[in-house]
């Protein structure tokens, strides 16, 4: 009885070690698979951490090449926006040259009126008017002193300006005037009005017993002087282009 009680008690601890034993078998095992999956899983971890720096630094490289492309294109703009401003300088230049601009700026303003009346002996025409030719050569005088823009009657005088006797007018641009001529000269006030008062100048020429015309000359900081009002046409000159040495 006491034989078979032992044996009992044997094959219950023998039960119960195998039991520990498979348990911590088992145990091991898991923690043995689950290490190689978490090496592996670092491993693709490592893997995918690479892939995106390398995808990274791509994306800074075409960054910065699309950066330095924006750069030249900004350059060239640049460029090119010195070279429309020079260009429209340019053609702003010859504008005010042709007359095609109003512009404004110190010079002289001169006033040319016929004698004043004689009671006893009135005039029926005008002496300027007759002697229109006065007015051209004082005007040559003023473009010589370097006046940069000329009107007569508000009239712009350019290269085709005509001053001419028509009736009782004289015509300017084709446009009908009358005394008192009010020219305006915009240009070194100073230098304009010495050339014309001038000893034996233009100015003392009008002035003498010969006409006796009325004849004033005063500077002024700023005078207004209107643009040229018809439209220039070229018929038969051309523009003749530079050839290359």
């Amino acid at each position: 009885m006491k034989d078979g009680k032992a044996q009992l008690a044997i094959g219950i601890v023998c039960v119960i070690l195998g039991i520990v034993i498979t348990l911590q078998f088992r145990t091991v095992q898991n923690n043995y698979l689950q290490g190689i999956g978490s090496g592996q899983k670092a491993q693709e971890l490592a893997a995918e951490l690479k892939k995106t720096r390398e995808e990274k630094q791509a994306l800074i490289s075409e960054v910065n090449a699309l950066e330095g492309k924006i750069k030249e294109i900004e350059e060239a703009e640049s460029k090119e926006d010195v070279l429309v401003k020079n260009i429209s300088s340019e053609l702003e230049k010859y504008k005010v040259i042709s007359g095609v601009r109003p512009v404004k700026g110190s010079g002289v303003v001169v006033v040319v009126d016929d004698p004043l009346m004689d009671p006893q002996f009135p005039l029926d025409v005008s002496v300027i008017m007759y002697n229109y030719d006065l007015l051209l050569s004082l005007i040559n005088k003023l473009n010589d002193a370097g006046a940069e823009a000329i009107s007569i009657n508000e009239q712009r005088f350019v290269s085709r300006t005509e001053i001419s006797l028509a009736g009782s007018n004289v015509n300017i641009n084709s446009v009908p005037t009358a005394p008192p001529f009010v020219i305006k000269a915009i240009g070194n006030s100073d230098t304009l009005a010495s050339v014309l008062n001038i000893r034996f100048g233009i100015v003392e020429q009008m002035r003498s017993d010969r006409y006796n015309l009325q004849v004033s000359v005063k500077k002024q900081d700023e005078i207004n002087i209107p643009r040229y009002n018809e439209v220039i046409k070229f018929r038969y000159a051309k523009p003749v282009e530079e050839q290359q040495q």
